[in-house]
């Protein structure tokens, strides 16, 4: 087989897109990426109204985006994301699980709604999506790319509080080389990316509760969305055939010890 020199073309047209918690944050900024590298996407999130105003932002531009509302706790809002992508707009190759909730306490004062609350949506959403996805891609014969959102949690931490997020995140990370053996025979590609601190809606509600975490920081400064652009596109692009798997730490040094 004959590639380009260089191997690394971000040319989504063609493909589907479903990014989940698409309303704020990283997740937004995923869609419009994705959509500008000319791919349709489905926006999916709990907040409608957002979800539109992002579908009419990224229409404005030439992209195509629809918005669907989902309930990342209700598994079968999840499998209706799936069925609508790709009603909508074909099927879907490429996920973004991005979805994900902090839970900002130390574990022996956790409720157990609020276990129940972290577990589903940042361990058992990402392991239904991805599974409805990769069935449906392995009935059509298609190959397509998951990106699982971890956190530099995964590997790091401290001991101030989110212990349940820490092994959440680290368990996305599991479930990513898992899923990426079982499928890779299927050309199925799945990998993740564990963020530091970035500027977001909820590293907004972190910071009002713990104060400024950035003079801990080698840099001193939190992570901005678009520096996980070219980490994002790289997973999801021809550039990464051979990368299944693996998750690439985008942590700016904040975690290294």
């Amino acid at each position: 087989m004959a590639y380009p020199l260089p191997n690394a073309s971000t040319d989504l047209t063609g493909q589907t897109a479903l990014v989940t918690g698409a309303s704020s944050g990283l997740g937004l900024r995923f869609a419009k990426v994705l959509a500008s590298c000319g791919a349709k996407v489905a926006l999916a999130a709990r907040r409608i109204e957002r979800l539109e105003a992002l579908a009419n932002e990224i229409g404005k531009a030439g992209g195509q985006a629809v918005p669907i509302q989902m309930d990342a706790t209700d598994a079968e809002q999840l499998i209706r994301a799936v069925a609508l992508a790709e009603l909508e707009l074909g099927s879907v190759t490429i996920l973004v699980n991005n979805a994900g909730i902090p839970d900002a306490q130390r574990a022996h004062k956790m409720p157990l709604d609020l276990i129940d609350r972290v577990i589903d949506i940042n361990i058992r959403a990402p392991f239904v999506l991805s599974c409805e996805v990769a069935r449906r891609l392995i009935e059509a014969g298609k190959p397509g790319r998951i990106v699982n959102i971890a956190s530099a949690a995964a590997f790091d931490y401290s001991g101030g509080g989110a212990a349940l997020y820490s092994v959440s995140k680290a368990a996305v990370v599991r479930i990513t080389e898992a899923l990426a053996v079982e499928w890779a025979r299927f050309g199925i590609n799945v990998n993740a990316i564990a963020p530091g601190a970035f500027a977001s809606e909820m590293m907004d509600g972190m910071l009002s509760r713990v104060g400024d975490i950035t003079q801990h920081f080698p840099r001193k400064r939190l992570g901005d969305p678009a520096q996980l652009d070219s980490t994002l596109l790289y997973l999801v692009s021809p550039a990464s055939d051979a990368v299944t798997g693996t998750c690439i730490r985008v942590d700016d040094g904040q975690h290294r010890r």
